[in-house]
């Protein structure tokens, strides 16, 4: 093995796909690109690394709601344009052709061209690290949706597209909690 550049290290472990993290701020719904996020739980918890640097994060911190929208690679490049832009001077869904729909249980909306929806609640803010931590209280899938295939952000501005999908949950069986 050679030595390697430790500030680079984080391209080696990439966390989960890539998702669409949409606000609504009391007037306007807002998208932003997040490409860090952690399941912490099965409830499902999951924690997401932003910051006030992010337009979105005001409307996060004020209304403590959100939805985490799960896109997949026909996205990528709307993806990656919401992560460029500020929803300061851009209306993110008129801009990037996304239909904002109603929730359930949050003011945020979700999104229809995606593949899933999460409507979360925030349960907590670790400051001195700049993550999130959320609970989901709703969930949505669009089983007729054809591509299905995530994107996940190595960091570098390349990305790796989910392929085959492998099965092993026989083998898992017993070690997994119920429902899942």
């Amino acid at each position: 093995m050679e030595s390697s550049n430790l500030a680079r290290a984080f391209t080696l472990i990439e966390p989960g796909p890539v998702v669409l993290l949409t606000t609504q701020d009391g007037q306007q719904n807002n998208i932003m690109t997040i490409s860090w996020t952690m399941v912490v739980d099965f409830k499902p918890v999951i924690a997401i690394t932003t910051g006030a640097w992010n337009h979105s994060y005001a409307a996060l911190r004020d209304r403590r709601e959100c939805v985490l929208a799960v896109p997949t690679v026909d996205l990528l490049d709307q993806v990656v344009g919401i992560g460029t832009c500020s929803g300061a001077d851009t209306d993110k869904f008129s801009a990037f052709q996304l239909t904002p729909l109603p929730s359930k249980l949050v003011t945020a909306p979700l999104i229809r061209e995606c593949l899933a929806n999460i409507e979360c609640k925030v349960i907590d803010f670790i400051d001195k690290h700049h993550i999130v931590v959320l609970e989901g209280v709703a969930a949505w899938f669009d089983t007729a949706r054809k591509e299905k295939r995530t994107v996940h952000a190595v960091g570098d501005g390349t990305f790796i597209v989910d392929g085959r999908r492998l099965d092993r949950k026989k083998l898992m069986a017993e070690k997994l909690p119920p429902g899942v």
